[in-house]
């Protein structure tokens, strides 16, 4: 029997345009994908996310069958799994005369580097291809990261805007900018009319993966119920379309608004598919630039939306292999606080916190504002250790991969990195979530009072914040004007929000009632 070749796919490459597919002759090689314990529980992922990438793992499996793929697809439970990747492809090649192995470069560093030791120990020629999910590889990042002094998302956006001649006109912006960003914050209006999200009735394929996940995944963090993802391409196309038409027109204006009970908000809610290759980056870009075209959404919300995906995703994905395995281990501000019960759904006082535990809980998504402005907020200002933080945030959310969210959660929310990511830290009081949503109206806290038992934490945790780490961070010219306000303040009032700061954070180590 001729020797064959072996495409291995990952959970999270379900694209028929994945590179390694590229060298797989259909008539005579073969292609392995595989659910196994390692990447299931290498951090105890929340059932909703272990349930998406499964099942869209298992519908994808039928696409490649349909397409004339030659598949050996091992599910969670059966007999032959053998708990890890290589373990799984060492079974096969034992069995198979392979010639040589295929994989699309994985997405994260802990398991590229894996298979990167995989050509020794199975002895057979390993070619590792290039991830096409991006528009952006590695050593375009690296061409345009190195020897700057800063390395800001913005000016790397503009670059990639101009390289790919997205939302330009005669090699200019359309708009007259580059970035509509202050266009796009404005405060919740009482009388939104907030489109539902797309949902999806779970097929039989879907509901065996739920009863597996309520039989091996029990103890891990999440509800189960009403799961209502797309698990297809199909249906991955119809959540962009969906976007495009119902939600996009009024997305830039509300992106960073929070209401109380609207979780899913005007986002486009893409990302799940996006990293795991249901969708690609292009044609989400292409739909954006087409509404705005057509005169079916404003350049604000057109922009906005692609900013996050051409912009951030490939500006984090970049920064996140150019400083590995640093970045996972920086911890600029020392902050070393167990991360709090109320995180895994303690109840507490604070209505901010407590909706955005909840529905991260229900949902297995949370959108950037919450993450950012709420949960890191206050991770940020109590001090939280980075690597307890990282993790949560990895476990939590079902577009969470550690390329995406490490970058996001140590440099943009944590600042663990100095200012590598962020020009300063995003940390903020009680008044911006006031500001941005309407929890504040719900909660037992003031948010109008800075000191004392009824006072919002956020406001002098906020200023402890800044006592703390004034050595670090007055010299910093974006905190130049808050730090002169912080020198002009009475002394006695300062103590007093530093007194209730000690307490309340007393508190929280305790895992209190706060």
């Amino acid at each position: 029997m001729a020797a064959k070749r072996l495409c291995i796919l990952l959970g999270d490459q379900l694209s028929l345009r994945t590179e390694s597919l590229k060298h797989i002759d259909k008539s005579k090689d073969m292609v392995m994908m595989a659910e196994v314990r390692e990447e299931a529980t290498y951090v105890k992922h929340h059932k909703k996310k272990i349930a998406f990438i499964f099942s869209a793992m298992r519908h994808f499996a039928q696409t490649l069958k349909e397409e004339g793929y030659n598949l050996y697809y091992t599910q969670y439970d059966d007999k032959d799994n053998h708990g890890s990747l290589y373990a799984q492809a060492k079974a096969l090649i034992d069995a198979h005369d392979i010639s040589e192995i295929f994989v699309a470069k994985a997405a994260e560093y802990r398991l590229h580097h894996d298979i990167l030791t995989w050509q020794e120990k199975l002895g057979v020629p390993l070619t590792i291809c290039a991830d096409n999910r991006f528009m952006a590889q590695e050593a375009e990042f690296k061409k345009w990261a190195d020897g700057r002094k800063q390395l800001r998302m913005e000016y790397f956006y503009r670059e990639m805007r101009k390289q790919h001649n997205i939302l330009l006109e005669n090699g200019d912006p359309i708009g007259g900018k580059w970035n509509f960003d202050k266009q796009n914050r404005d405060s919740p209006d009482k009388q939104l009319d907030i489109p539902a999200p797309t949902k999806f009735e779970p097929d039989d394929i879907s509901k065996d993966v739920i009863a597996l996940v309520e039989r091996e995944f029990s103890s891990h963090f999440g509800d189960i119920q009403d799961f209502h993802y797309a698990v297809t391409r199909e249906q991955a196309l119809v959540v962009l379309k969906e976007f495009i038409e119902y939600r996009l027109e009024d997305f830039g204006q509300y992106q960073d608004a929070m209401v109380q009970g609207e979780p899913w908000m005007y986002h486009s809610h893409v990302s799940f598919y996006i990293n795991t290759g249901l969708l690609s980056v292009q044609e989400c870009i292409s739909a954006a630039e087409q509404a705005y075209i057509s005169g079916q959404a404003p350049i604000n919300s057109v922009e906005g939306f692609i900013r996050q995906i051409l912009g951030w995703r490939e500006y984090v994905r970049g920064f996140y292999w150019y400083f590995m395995p640093a970045l996972k281990t920086s911890n600029y501000l020392e902050a070393h606080r167990k991360l709090p019960d109320l995180y895994w759904g303690a109840d507490t006082k604070m209505n901010c916190l407590k909706q955005c535990v909840k529905e991260t809980k229900e949902n297995a998504y949370a959108h950037h504002i919450q993450r950012l402005m709420v949960l890191g907020n206050f991770a940020l200002l109590a001090g939280l250790s980075p690597d307890e933080v990282n993790e949560w945030y990895l476990i939590v959310y079902a577009d969470a991969y550690e390329w995406v969210e490490l970058p996001n959660v140590s440099g943009m929310i944590l600042f663990t990195d100095g200012g590598k990511l962020a020009s300063k830290p995003y940390a903020a009081s009680g008044a911006y979530i006031n500001k941005m949503s309407n929890y504040c109206q719900h909660c037992e806290y003031s948010v109008k009072e800075k000191s004392g038992h009824q006072a919002c934490p956020f406001n002098y945790l906020y200023w402890d914040f800044l006592i703390r780490h004034k050595s670090k961070l007055q010299k910093n010219q974006r905190m130049a004007m808050i730090y002169s306000t912080l020198n002009k303040m009475d002394e006695k009032k300062l103590a007093h929000m530093q007194d209730d700061a000690a307490v309340f954070l007393n508190k929280l180590d305790n895992n209190d009632y706060i």
